[in-house]
């Protein structure tokens, strides 16, 4: 497992979406070293090509403290 800046997924993105997953893969193994094997960086470069950062959706109902007896019961 490895963790990368949003930047460097972006970086990836754009290599998939302009050259393939090739060029995905062969960014993934520039801006990490460590992952030398090619079937890996391909596994890589199509999970974070496919991944996709959505804000969630706020809550419908706001959370709000307790009101009454407190938990020692008095």
């Amino acid at each position: 497992m490895f963790m990368g800046a949003e930047a460097e997924a972006a970086a990836i993105r754009e290599a998939f979406e302009q050259s393939g997953e090739l060029a995905a893969a062969v960014e993934i193994q520039r801006l990490f070293p460590d992952i030398s094997d090619m079937e890996i960086a391909l596994c890589c470069a199509r999970a974070i090509a496919i991944w996709s950062l959505r804000a969630l959706p706020p809550s419908a109902k706001a959370t709000r403290a307790r009101r009454g007896k407190d938990r020692s019961g008095k």
